[in-house]
């Protein structure tokens, strides 16, 4: 009897031991299965990194299906089973994320969920109108054309700038910046109008109040000669033509004025018809500056008037040699032959 229950209980270990082995590989593959769901890449096979956007607003639901229709994740089950587990519908970010290659599922989720955006580079190069700036800002930031327009039309709204809808183009410099790609249209205008404070220091403030012109007039003014030329040696003769016949009183007469009044920026020659064209914006036909700038000048031409050099010049023309610089003249008899050479030629190139 004794020996009939020695046996039973080895048998009873034998079974335990048994057992064991099969329990800890159910465990591993347990183990493996989850780690496969959560560790695995997930993304499509796309050669680089690409962006995932997520708008203003939208809900995990909508995150979810933007996510199909991105073309970012290709099990898109497993990535909803651990951003469920790790509360991410709860804390969705808009922006625009940078998706890398072989990212797993954990690796998105946390990603998603820290809301760490990729910035977008936005290069502002010389803008001529608001138009330019609204196709701009929409083609690479959320704020739509619709809100830009509103923006750039609400008088009450720039007034608290010292803007206004002719003028609002002067809180726009030229240069290369940084966004989060969700930045609204107020958004924008608002780290515009801090780069204009930041560039409008003491120093320039004091420059233009010492030229009896203020921060805007003297962006108007930049933005003819920025029109005028591309070289930046020459911008401050071609500023102090335009400030020599402000102070006497003379109409600018700048060709560019005419340009962008009739809207026709391609303009090779200005013929007496064309300045005779009805717009505030004409320099041949009203006094003082034009009421608001004719495109986004550069620092350089900015800085070309605030150092504009004394000079008695109240003329200057294009070189006949079409090298893009200019000769000037203090009569407009000196003008006029200097004019007549370089109609000459082109006359000689019948360029209309």
């Amino acid at each position: 009897m004794a020996r009939s229950r020695r046996t039973s209980s080895k048998r009873k270990k034998t079974k335990k031991i048994h057992v064991w082995p099969w329990l800890l590989a159910g465990a591993l593959l347990f183990i493996s299965y989850f780690a496969y769901r959560i560790f695995r890449p997930n993304t499509y096979p796309f050669r680089e990194k690409t962006y995932f956007y997520i708008p203003t607003g939208s809900t995990y639901g909508e995150v979810l299906k933007a996510l199909q229709r991105q073309h970012i994740v290709r099990n898109l089950r497993d990535f909803d089973w651990l951003a469920r587990k790790l509360h991410y519908p709860q804390h969705i970010h808009p922006g625009r994320y940078a998706i890398k290659p072989g990212m797993s599922n954990l690796q998105l989720v946390h990603l998603l969920y820290s809301g760490k955006q990729a910035p977008v580079k936005l290069v502002i190069n010389k803008l001529r109108t608001r138009q330019d700036l609204i196709r701009l800002v929409s083609r690479h930031l959320e704020a739509d054309s619709a809100s830009m327009a509103t923006l750039l039309s609400d008088e009450v709204y720039l007034r608290q700038y010292g803007l206004d809808t002719n003028t609002a183009l002067c809180a726009i410099l030229p240069n290369t910046y940084f966004f989060f790609w969700n930045t609204s249209a107020e958004g924008f205008f608002k780290r515009m109008m801090q780069e204009y404070h930041r560039f409008w220091d003491s120093t320039r403030l004091q420059e233009a109040q010492a030229l009896g012109l203020t921060p805007n007039e003297v962006m108007i003014l930049a933005s003819i000669v920025e029109e005028e030329t591309h070289d930046n040696a020459e911008k401050p003769l071609i500023a102090s033509v335009y400030l020599n016949r402000l102070r006497k009183g003379m109409r600018l007469a700048a060709d560019p004025t005419v340009k962008y009044a009739l809207g026709d920026f391609s303009l090779r020659r200005i013929y007496s018809k064309y300045t005779r064209f009805h717009s505030p914006y004409n320099t041949y036909l009203h006094e003082g500056l034009p009421p608001g700038p004719i495109c986004t000048p550069s620092p350089a031409s900015i800085d070309a008037v605030l150092h504009a050099p004394q000079t008695d010049y109240l003329y200057f023309c294009a070189k006949p040699d079409f090298s893009g610089t200019h000769v000037f003249a203090s009569t407009y008899a000196a003008h006029l032959q200097n004019a007549r050479r370089y109609q000459a030629a082109l006359d000689s190139l019948h360029i209309q």
